[in-house]
């Protein structure tokens, strides 16, 4: 029997959206599935939502008659200033206020290891580490994590902020031996924190079951986030292709890696 009557899923024409499309779907009598982007024909427990999450009226109409959403909609690059005041901020706080008037009972937020990317690789930060954006993108997330917390501490909606590293098909470099996570367990992870019995505000890095570790989930065990894949296996291969790195380049000082190095993005232009 589904655990919910229904989740409202952002960003599911996207990369992770459309695995979490149908990862999901046993868990929910319908899946509301919203994108920017055309979603192609529903199945027949999912109702499609084509629109523009900075649009307020539109947004927190959304998760209306929902129990849960799995909010993933976003752009996974560097915005300028001005793009975060028009889109993404606004995406954001419609979510959590839609969450709020409709009576949504738990968000689940795609953020970042861009959240904490200036912190050094071998310091291993663990969940309670302050924020150290390494980027514009960085700091949109650190802001959807402390509106998050706000909407828990004075309204009650609980919340899980996952931080993930690196989700590809499978890890292209020495960086992603620590930060892979792969597609199903992207789907456990996110599986885990709708599921969890209480979270309040909760905070998880998302990497696989590698060896190498930059980042801890010492204090997120009570999300039960099991993932069953492993970078591991992909090692020799890519120690045999990549160079080592300069272990004072930004990019491998940091667990933001690259994002890090990047300059400003109205340089840019």
């Amino acid at each position: 029997m589904p655990e919910f009557r229904r989740i409202l899923l952002t960003g599911a024409a996207g990369s992770l959206g459309s695995h979490l499309r149908r990862g999901l779907a046993p868990l929910a009598d319908t899946l509301r599935l919203l994108d920017m982007n055309p979603l192609g024909a529903a199945a027949a427990n999912e109702e499609t939502l084509q629109l523009d999450l900075s649009d307020r009226e539109a947004a927190i109409a959304a998760s209306r008659d929902c129990d849960a959403i799995v909010h993933f909609a976003g752009h996974p690059r560097e915005q300028t200033f001005e793009e975060i005041l028009a889109d993404t901020l606004p995406a954001s706080y419609h979510i959590f206020e839609g969450a709020r008037l409709n009576g949504v009972k738990r968000v689940i937020y795609a953020s970042s290891i861009h959240a904490v990317g200036f912190h050094p690789v071998e310091a291993v930060p663990d969940t309670r580490a302050q924020h150290r954006p390494d980027t514009f993108y960085g700091l949109t997330k650190t802001f959807t994590e402390d509106l998050a917390s706000l909407y828990w501490d004075k309204y009650g909606v609980e919340s899980v902020m996952l931080r993930i590293c690196s989700c590809f098909p499978e890890p292209a470099d020495r960086r992603m031996l620590w930060s892979w996570l792969s597609f199903a367990d992207c789907v456990r992870l996110v599986e885990s924190a709708l599921l969890a019995p209480r979270v309040g505000f909760s905070v998880i890095y998302g990497t696989s079951a590698n060896a190498a570790a930059a980042v801890s989930n010492a204090h997120a065990g009570h999300l039960g986030f099991v993932p069953q894949d492993s970078a591991d296996g992909h090692a020799a291969a890519i120690l045999a292709r990549t160079p080592r790195p300069d272990p004072e380049a930004v990019g491998t000082r940091v667990v933001g890696g690259g994002f890090a190095a990047t300059g400003h993005p109205d340089d840019a232009a």
